[in-house]
């Protein structure tokens, strides 16, 4: 008898999602702000450090891995059922993808930088839009155009790899009205 109540407990231990699930209210910045206070620190430390307004960082985390810790792109499929690997090695909160991560990795030092971590996550976000600004000229609050050059990488902005996506362009737009949406209700709820 015992032995089943253990297996019924590591089960519900192990549906609890190991603390990335994502904050229930996505479309409420304060809600997040409430559900997730670590989430918020994080990011305004992230703007003390680098620039990037929160809610720039909030709008493109949202598109990004909609604020799962361990969020990676989906399984690719050969003839539609033999997995073949995941579409990037894109991992995270802030959906880095390795050879970027690494570049941050040695850029600021921090060896011990994780992806699924809130504040490495948020960090790095303020490293590569402040590249982006640097190099590309993209202001810091311009959350569609560093979307789209972090999207596309700062090379593939610099060749507007992007006008051949229009559903990226459609992307990058959400992604400005959302940042929109969040510095209003975060205006609101710090009051």
């Amino acid at each position: 008898m015992s032995r089943v109540l253990l297996v019924v407990v590591i089960l519900a231990l192990a549906g609890c999602g190991g603390g990335y699930s994502p904050p229930r209210e996505l479309d409420n910045a304060c809600g997040i702000a409430r559900e997730r206070p670590n989430y918020v620190r994080a990011m305004e430390r992230a703007e003390r450090r680098w620039g990037v307004p929160v809610h720039v960082q909030m709008a493109v985390m949202h598109q990004e891995s909609k604020f799962v810790g361990d969020a990676r792109t989906p399984h690719q499929y050969v003839l539609g059922i033999i997995p073949m690997g995941r579409q990037s090695s894109a991992y995270g909160y802030a959906q880095a993808i390795d050879g970027t991560w690494d570049d941050y990795v040695r850029a600021t030092g921090k060896r011990g930088a994780r992806r699924d971590r809130i504040n490495d996550a948020t960090d790095f976000m303020g490293w590569y839009m402040t590249r982006s600004r640097d190099m590309l000229g993209i202001p810091l609050h311009d959350a569609r155009n560093q979307y789209l050059a972090y999207h596309e990488g700062q090379a593939g902005f610099a060749r507007q790899s992007y006008m051949a996506k229009p559903w990226l362009i459609k992307v990058a737009d959400r992604v400005s009205n959302r940042a929109d949406l969040y510095r209003g209700q975060l205006a609101r709820c710090r009051r």
